[in-house]
């Protein structure tokens, strides 16, 4: 019986088609056929053509074809460029922060700190349009906090190679941030070098041969204005004497409005090296904030103790002049160098100039007027109404140095008027 249901088994079986040899030379034939040759070779050894369609053309026609009619025909796009495109292609990573992640209070005591900031050589840069100024002008970035990643991915994706990106609470930012309205990111840049720095291309047109000196300037939010008028104005560069704020404190920052990464500043100099710092052959004059009265009053003597407006660079309880007697000599060491005194819109810009602002309050140094005298320059007073004790530092430096920028454009006008002429 087993016997049987196995043969049964076997009869039941589906037989697999034999399939003969001309069948599948026919197959390959057929298929050959669908794939549209240019010849056919039949066994027996005839060879046909294959027709062409009227509007068609060989590949060797189509190749010699005019360039006007291959512009015509649709380009094969290539391989995609492998630059990466997009935030997400260029692998950059950032981590987030957790409860109790002290990274972004540690960084920021360092940099709001002046003593902390210059021993790490870092400063604060808070804002969107600050931050991309700063990579534009080519600032190094160290870390960046934000609240929103769209605000890192507005930034230059070749300039975050490297950079730590750290993802924040906005109230975190909110509560280290100097703004009113905080932007949402801050950024710890290397302090900028003014050598290594990339100003802009219409601002280096149009730079003119005005030097700033800053004299003992201590108002955060005058240096700012100060700075964003010599940037206005075209100054070639700005010079801070150390008595000075520090140009990258977040208040400056935040006042200059980009002036920074402008114009080249060079911050916390020795009267010393100064010097070092001027064109050949410039001439540096100090903005006088005393009235006519005063000054006429002044000149009867000449004594620095009749200026309330100059200081030296000695302790803070030697800022008031005293006469010192010359223990040798027995002559007055007091008395102030001789420089001519002349209206700011007279003509001082004949050769480089260079111009020093004193602060309100300590006024400026004894040393920046015998620098003033030993270049040949001279008091540039601004006149005001009596009874006005002085203005505004930042104000007398925007008057200065855009009178300066008139009386050389006016020059400049002159000399092209006699060329026509002649």
């Amino acid at each position: 019986m087993a016997a049987l249901v196995k043969r049964v088994g076997w009869a039941t079986r589906p037989m697999l088609p034999v399939v003969q040899a001309w069948d599948l030379d026919a197959r390959r034939w057929v298929r050959a056929l669908r794939r549209s040759p240019v010849k056919v070779l039949f066994p027996s050894g005839e060879v046909v053509g294959r027709k062409l369609d009227p509007g068609k053309q060989p590949r060797k026609a189509a190749a010699e074809a005019s360039p006007r009619e291959q512009q015509q025909k649709p380009q094969i796009q290539g391989p995609a460029s492998q630059t990466p495109s997009t935030w997400e292609e260029s692998g950059l990573r950032y981590d987030k922060a957790f409860p109790g992640d002290k990274r972004l209070s540690s960084v920021m005591t360092i940099v709001k700190s002046r003593p902390f900031r210059e021993k790490q050589g870092k400063i604060l840069l808070e804002g969107r349009r600050l931050i991309a100024d700063a990579l534009k002008a080519g600032a190094v970035p160290k870390v960046f906090f934000f609240s929103r990643l769209e605000y890192i991915k507005e930034l230059p994706i070749e300039k975050l190679k490297g950079v730590s990106l750290i993802k924040v609470k906005f109230e975190d930012i909110k509560d280290w941030s100097d703004l009113v309205t905080p932007q949402g990111i801050m950024g710890i840049f290397a302090k900028p070098d003014h050598v290594k720095m990339t100003y802009p291309e219409t601002q280096l047109r149009h730079t003119l041969p005005i030097l700033l000196i800053c004299d003992n300037l201590r108002d955060p939010g005058n240096l700012g204005t100060i700075l964003r008028s010599a940037a206005g104005a075209g100054c070639s560069k700005v010079l801070l004497t150390k008595g000075c704020v520090d140009a990258w404190e977040p208040k400056v920052l935040r006042a200059g409005m980009g002036a920074h990464f402008q114009v080249p500043i060079i911050n916390n100099l020795d009267w010393e090296a100064v010097p070092d710092h001027l064109p050949a052959g410039t001439r540096v004059y100090v903005a006088d904030n005393c009235g006519l009265y005063v000054q006429a009053q002044a000149q009867r003597s000449n004594k620095a103790s009749d200026y309330g407006w100059v200081r030296d660079q000695r302790p803070l309880k030697f800022h008031e002049y005293e006469e010192e007697e010359d223990l040798e000599s027995g002559a007055s060491q007091d008395w102030l160098p001789e420089l001519e005194v002349q209206s700011y819109d007279s003509d001082w810009t004949e050769a480089p100039a260079a111009v020093v602002i004193g602060g309100e309050t300590h006024g400026v140094s004894l040393e920046s007027l015998q620098l003033a005298e030993s270049t040949g320059g001279g008091r540039l007073l601004i006149p005001i109404v009596p009874g006005v004790d002085s203005l505004n530092s930042a104000m007398a430096a925007s008057i200065l140095l855009f009178e300066g920028k008139r009386q050389l454009r006016v020059r400049v006008e002159q000399l092209s008027r006699d060329r026509h002429q002649h």
